[in-house]
């Protein structure tokens, strides 16, 4: 029997880069470089080595200085260490990773976050436009572009990765109404909770962060029962 680890890294390792994007914009996977992969794979490991489903938390699209470098998602190579995945990145810090993973810290750690809960997005390749991150929303043109690469990604982790149908957790709230509107046509999940993204309150709300996190983990200890 495959282990939801197996089948993300599956996922992630053969899903189809495009020939070309609009507005100049350029789309590298992670997981086809020779250390995030190796990263991935020892996070999958420990992490995922059951065949239980997992309530998912869905972002954007992964950023070039988290998951970009260490193949997990929200996971900058700080934090990728304080899961016991030691790395030689350089341990700088993104924002977004940083939120998350306080609150992976106060819902128990690691071992019992991830034992209920998925970290992924809803496009799941790093998207760059002149060497900056960019949101597959940014432009009308290239959200027409990639719909049916996110509608397929979606559908992949759910069906084929392992994913909870009952409930969602979607980090964003334009992030929220464009999931909102593909799972009415695609049917893939029960109910959609939608909190603030994370880069959001760090940048914004950093004064009310404990608040925050409190939210964050109201909503999900809810969403795991």
């Amino acid at each position: 029997m495959s282990t939801f680890g197996a089948r993300l890294l599956h996922f992630l390792t053969s899903f189809p880069l495009p020939t070309t994007l609009p507005d100049n914009v350029l789309a590298f996977s992670p997981y086809l470089q020779e250390t995030p992969q190796a990263l991935l794979t020892q996070f999958a490991s420990r992490y995922y080595a059951d065949n239980r489903p997992r309530v998912a938390l869905l972002g954007i699209n992964p950023g070039r200085l988290g998951n970009g470098r260490t193949g997990v998602a929200f996971t900058d190579p700080v934090a990728l260490t304080a899961c016991e995945i030691s790395n030689a990145l350089p341990q700088q810090r993104e924002p977004s990773s940083q939120f998350v993973h306080e609150v992976i810290a106060a819902l128990g750690g690691p071992a019992a976050f991830f034992d209920h809960f998925f970290l992924g997005s809803l496009y799941p390749l790093v998207l760059l436009r002149e060497g900056r991150n960019y949101n597959y929303y940014d432009s009308p043109a290239l959200t027409a572009a990639l719909d049916p690469a996110i509608r397929l990604s979606l559908q992949l982790q759910v069906h084929d990765v392992g994913l909870r149908r009952d409930v969602a957790i979607c980090l964003g709230r334009r992030n929220g109404e464009y999931l909102t509107r593909w799972n009415q046509e695609l049917q893939l999940f029960d109910q959609i909770q939608i909190l603030d993204h994370p880069r959001y309150l760090m940048q914004y709300k950093r004064r009310e962060l404990a608040a925050h996190v409190a939210h964050y983990v109201a909503v999900l200890t809810t969403a795991s029962q």
